[in-house]
């Protein structure tokens, strides 16, 4: 039995394999809060989704110690420089996440005073969707861009192109959807009689 036959483990893993896997398992974000999803990326580094679990509960104050930036809500023209600034100052290889409707294209700031869409000033890897996107979405969004990385699908296009992968994930589910089995939901959603009759039952 020839070596491919085995299966791959750190022995048989090539230099490549073994930087990915500690590139996506050693991420340290920077602190770059804009806007209203900053308060979810806040809660997703708390204790009840627990970034730690990644390898990423220190968001460092320093760029030079950061290897992603989250873009947490909408970027102003004014604060473009800065985050441009931010960005040159991070070590390589860097990765950026557009968190949120409004850092990915303005949302329903479509004015002078906003950039419609961070992709105009960094390259983005991965858009996380939402108005704002949950903990849950911004985990699916890392764990997204963990995948990437170890597969080395990333560092080949940004060899090829300069730019970020821009991979776009589906939009949440509806909080109604997920909640579908919930009896406040079913009263809702029934008949004005028959609801009447449920809330008389159950009251």
């Amino acid at each position: 039995m020839g070596i491919e036959q085995l299966n791959h483990n750190f022995l048989t893993g090539n230099l490549e394999n073994v930087v990915n896997w500690s590139r996506a398992r050693s991420m340290w974000p920077s602190t770059f809060g804009l806007a209203c999803c900053a308060i979810e990326m806040m809660s997703t580094g708390a204790a009840n989704f627990d970034l730690g679990r990644f390898g990423m509960e220190v968001f460092r104050a320093s760029p030079r110690q950061a290897d992603l930036m989250i873009v947490a809500g909408r970027v102003s023209q004014k604060m473009a420089p800065v985050l441009r600034h931010v960005y040159d100052q991070m070590m390589e290889p860097k990765w950026v996440i557009s968190m949120g409707v409004c850092a990915s294209s303005g949302g329903m700031f479509n004015n002078y005073a906003i950039v419609q869409g961070v992709d105009q000033i960094v390259p983005v890897d991965v858009y996380s969707p939402g108005c704002p996107p949950g903990p849950e979405t911004l985990l699916h969004s890392i764990i997204t861009l963990h995948a990437k990385i170890q597969s080395g699908e990333i560092m080949r296009r940004r060899a090829a192109t300069g730019g970020g992968a821009a991979l776009q994930l589906a939009p949440p589910v509806a909080p109604r959807a997920r909640a579908e089995g919930d009896a406040a939901v079913k009263l809702l959603d029934a008949p004005a009689g028959t609801a009447r009759k449920t809330a008389r039952k159950t009251g």
